[in-house]
């Protein structure tokens, strides 16, 4: 009886911890996107003649947005 209640408990452990790390990727998604629109809304926001003496192209937004939520490609 012991042992398939250790085996029962061990498999709990294992459901919570892989539902941990489900939680904790969604959060960091949910904010990893925050970024992505943040940056997307803050660079449209800009006229062209600033974006020009930024180095930017307007076709550059949305890769510029993506590398600062998500890093390089």
């Amino acid at each position: 009886m012991a042992v398939i209640a250790q085996a029962h408990d061990a498999a709990a452990l294992g459901f919570a911890g892989r539902l941990t790390a489900a939680i904790q990727r969604m959060q960091e998604n949910r904010a990893r996107r925050a970024i992505y629109r943040q940056t997307l809304r803050e660079l449209n926001a800009l006229t062209t003649r600033d974006l020009h003496d930024l180095g930017i192209d307007r076709a550059m937004i949305g890769r510029l947005a993506h590398e600062a939520a998500w890093g390089t490609r």
